[in-house]
């Protein structure tokens, strides 16, 4: 054991290097494990170490938990930060990581059993007093069928031990089910070795919002505030924001109190996010599901709380009791994160790897960029197309938008195709500066080919 703590960062990219530079200010050393493609990564020139676990496919590398572990151990690590993704939510990844002598920067094992199955956490979230969709598992389509028609359509068809929008399909009508849930079974169990699917009563004026939760090993744990992430298209992410102006005070209130009886019921341990939809007519709340681990939209909840969320995730897992209390988190300003993204939004966001020949942030007081980009970076095919998060914060949302979209204005990027023209669009148009969108807006607007 080295006397001075060791970390081994499971995973690439932003995330990557702002686990080690997390690690930096707390004085730790890290070691860095990358598929064959990421040797020359930011987050490569800053750890401590680097080592390669195999070829470019994540199953090859990323997710070799065998890989991942033989070389926290021959490294001489401590413990072993997932990250988001990959293997951040695998509960016998942090069993193994356990058994043999590694602490893992997350949820216990039995907490990730809980919520790694969404049929579980919904009855978790259920037993604690936290409102649910209408819904429930299906075995059969036969079952499928007779749920539908109790719950009534539209409905969402899901997978149980999915996420990202795979395994899930929107049904309208009742001829429409079974093909969507034979396509949503086939893709989960493609995607996640689990076909288990279930329906759940789909909320047309739907608010995503989702709380950031800190518990630690002591029975303590607090909310951090909400974030809303509303603008989406196909369940992806690409605008999140804190606090939220769509939440009427006393929604607001409900909201954190969900979160926390589902974070103190399990003892939680860790960062976690607890995901909820917000019916704005109807101001009615339900349950999605929990992340246990960082979230990438984890930066506007540092920019309104002034809180560093992953060096705290990393002192709870030593053991460390959280240094403050409910009453000490406070809000302040208004945050934005856009995503930009290697995507051509002229073909239906696909991805656009390749060589970036100039990359020029915008040098704007007030914005934070997380990137593990520079000028000549190959962008590989292998992975999500994340290239950067762009973080704007004011002392209210308009200010905060006007800020984020020159940021945006004065980014300068060549070499491979960005979502970059269409976060301008999005940030220049009425119906998101007025905060009056919806979970599928963006996917209508982009119907037939049609751009914001």
């Amino acid at each position: 054991m080295t006397s001075r703590r060791r970390i081994y960062v499971a995973n690439r990219g932003e995330i990557a290097l702002r686990i080690v530079e997390a690690c930096e200010r707390l004085g730790y050393e890290t070691v860095l494990g990358v598929s064959s493609a990421d040797r020359d990564t930011l987050a490569a020139r800053r750890a401590t170490r680097t080592v390669v676990l195999g070829g470019p496919r994540s199953g090859d590398s990323y997710l070799n938990q065998n890989a991942v572990i033989h070389a926290a151990m021959a490294t001489g690590c401590d413990a072993v930060h997932p990250g988001y993704g990959f293997l951040s939510e695998k509960a016998g990844f942090a069993a193994a990581c356990a058994e043999n002598g590694l602490i893992f920067i997350g949820a216990t094992p039995e907490q990730l059993e809980i919520l790694g199955d969404k049929l579980s956490a919904r009855a978790f979230a259920e037993s604690v007093g936290v409102p649910v969709s209408p819904g429930g598992p299906t075995d059969t389509l036969e079952q499928a069928q007779e749920l539908a028609a109790r719950i009534g359509f539209p409905i969402l068809v899901k997978a149980a031990n999915g996420g990202g929008g795979r395994g899930m399909k929107l049904v309208h009508e009742a001829g429409e089910l079974a093909s969507a849930w034979q396509v949503a079974s086939s893709e989960a169990a493609a995607a996640f070795g689990d076909g288990t699917v279930f329906l759940e009563r789909f909320v047309k004026a739907a608010k995503h919002i989702e709380v950031q939760i800190l518990g630690d090993a002591h029975g303590n744990c607090v909310h951090l505030g909400e974030r809303e992430c509303t603008l989406q298209f196909r369940y992806q992410k690409i605008l999140e924001e804190a606090p939220s102006t769509a939440l009427h005070p006393q929604d607001r209130a409900r909201l954190h109190d969900y979160a926390l009886k589902i974070g103190r019921g399990l003892s939680y341990r860790g960062l976690g996010t607890v995901e909820f939809l917000y019916d704005v007519e109807t101001r009615q709340i339900c349950f999605l599901e929990v992340n246990p681990r960082v979230q990438v939209e984890h930066p506007v909840t540092e920019a309104v709380t002034g809180v560093d969320l992953v060096r705290e995730q990393i002192l709870v897992a030593f053991g460390s009791a959280l240094p403050f209390t409910q009453a000490d988190i406070k809000l302040e300003g208004h945050a934005i994160e856009l995503r930009l993204t290697a995507q051509d939004p002229d073909n239906g966001l696909r991805p656009t790897p390749g060589r970036l020949t100039r990359w020029r942030p915008s040098p704007i007081g007030g914005v934070r960029l997380d990137t593990h980009l520079y000028e000549g970076y190959l962008f590989p095919p292998y992975y999500d197309a994340l290239m950067a998060k762009v973080i704007a914060t004011g002392a209210d949302r308009e200010t905060a938008l006007a800020l984020a979209a020159r940021a945006i204005d004065r980014l300068e990027v060549e070499g491979l195709i960005t979502n970059r023209t269409l976060l301008a669009r999005l940030l220049a148009h009425p119906d998101v500066v007025a905060n009056t969108i919806t979970t599928r807006w963006l996917e209508e607007e982009f119907a037939e080919g049609r751009l914001p």
